[in-house]
């Protein structure tokens, strides 16, 4: 075999990428507590790591805490970062056979920097333990049932089934879930499915 044969004999093909656009309504299928990190709680960070004095902290305000707890879209409403959604699903590989966490997180996106939440938010009131199991009330945005979420996704056709990728979302939405208190964190908010026609609980797969 002469050199320039065996050159073209280890040539490798690589195949075109068949990107693909599909748009899924996730339904709640229980409350969605949402958690952004406020500036005041950044910039108190920030100033920490910078050495700079404490800042003396004010009276606090429940509704102010509530409004900064929530992700409110440039375009309008609310809606939950898309990142979080990516690693919810990315996770429940878990519950599949034959799909590897790398693939799924190179093969599928979520366009949107913020996925929009259809649904009226509402100020919940928790104790939580912090430091040193000090009790305090935290206050957060709260999706009520019914909530739903628009999902922009594009996959590599090549590697995922448009199955592939709903089964994915249900799985995380069952197992995994989003925001606080997800079954992923022994939970049991954030959970959702994917819709279907005339779509009724009763009817999922």
């Amino acid at each position: 075999m002469s050199k320039q044969q065996k050159e073209q004999s280890e040539q490798v093909t690589i195949p075109a990428i068949e990107v693909v656009e599909m748009l899924v309504t996730l339904v709640g299928d229980s409350p969605l507590i949402v958690h952004a990190w406020d500036q005041k709680t950044l910039q108190g960070m920030l100033d920490k790591q910078q050495q700079k004095p404490k800042q003396q902290k004010g009276p606090r305000d429940p509704h102010q805490e509530y409004l900064a707890s929530l992700y409110p879209r440039p375009e309008g409403g609310y809606g939950f970062p898309s990142t979080g959604l990516k690693k919810a699903v990315v996770a429940a590989c878990r519950f599949v056979d034959g799909l590897p966490m790398t693939v799924a997180r190179g093969a599928l996106f979520i366009m949107d920097t913020l996925t929009p939440i259809e649904g009226e938010p509402q100020m919940r009131e928790d104790v939580v333990r912090i430091g040193r199991g000090i009790a305090q009330s935290r206050f957060r945005g709260e999706f009520p049932l019914p909530w739903k979420a628009h999902v922009r996704i594009r996959y590599n056709a090549k590697a995922v089934s448009p199955g592939q990728v709903v089964n994915l979302l249900n799985s995380a939405g069952f197992g995994v879930g989003i925001g606080e208190w997800r079954p992923e964190r022994n939970g049991s908010f954030g959970m959702f499915h994917v819709a279907e026609a005339g779509d009724k609980k009763s009817s999922r797969k």
